[in-house]
């Protein structure tokens, strides 16, 4: 189960919801030069497709936030048009307030439910965890992500590392160099020619309550896609956001 078309792109760095805050973040990912042979038979095609999934969060405790992704879709593909691919849980456990340490770490758990085409298994799952510093103004991120689709037991346990660098500018801007990875099976990495390897440039930006993070990746082995767009926006739903008081006229 090497990466192949996915739901997300991004590399997790610990910020949760606070507790009884639902959030909306919306994924985007455009692959106009992609591979144009399908990971399995019945595959959904890389190449020309665009996926978008909403993801759903609500900040539980201080150190745990639930997930959804639904729907997953790809509103277009070369071989299937316009398909609904399925939906994700994902339970988050992190140190609290993860953004107030130098040092912080967490792991996430998700259980995906998919259709043929989007995955060769029905019921797939990742473990991710998740270790990194705020060594202001830099961020140093890194998540060794294992997957597996409950075939071969450990031995097809699947590892697709995420690792981020990041310069924030101020809390409104960030840019990042981000690199995503797929080397096969862990106890038999595939050829390195096989493996999927995609260097990313990211900006954020953080504007009227409204987070937008956007990328452009470059592959650089056969098994992965050589320009891919992302596009993320999110935005938390129910945060009231208190009033600052006018300052007082002059007497």
């Amino acid at each position: 189960m090497l990466l192949g078309q996915t739901d997300e792109i991004q590399v997790y760095d610990a910020a949760i919801e606070e507790p009884g805050i639902f959030n909306l973040m919306v994924h985007m990912n455009f692959t106009p030069i992609g591979r144009k042979i399908p990971d399995y038979p019945g595959a959904i095609i890389a190449n020309n497709s665009f996926q978008t999934t909403a993801e759903w969060a609500y900040g539980v405790t201080p150190w745990f936030e639930q997930g959804l992704y639904l729907p997953v879709t790809t509103p277009h593909s070369t071989n299937y048009g316009s398909t609904i691919n399925g939906f994700k849980l994902r339970e988050l456990f992190v140190r609290p307030h993860a953004d107030d340490h130098k040092f912080f770490y967490g792991v996430n758990f998700e259980f995906s439910v998919n259709h043929h085409y989007w995955e060769s298994r029905t019921i797939t799952s990742e473990v991710r965890p998740i270790v990194g510093f705020h060594l202001k103004p830099w961020d140093f991120i890194f998540n060794p992500i294992v997957d597996t689709d409950y075939t071969g037991g450990v031995r097809n346990l699947q590892f697709n590392p995420a690792t981020r660098v990041a310069y924030n500018f101020n809390d409104r801007w960030t840019v990042a160099a981000e690199e995503y990875d797929g080397f096969g099976a862990l106890h038999d990495f595939l050829r390195v020619s096989q493996q999927f390897h995609e260097i990313w440039a990211a900006v954020d930006h953080s504007i009227k309550g409204v987070n937008l993070e956007a990328g452009v990746g470059a592959g650089f082995t056969s098994g992965a896609d050589r320009l891919t767009f992302k596009l993320m926006l999110s935005r938390d739903l129910n945060a009231k956001h208190e009033k600052q008081p006018s300052a007082k006229p002059p007497q």
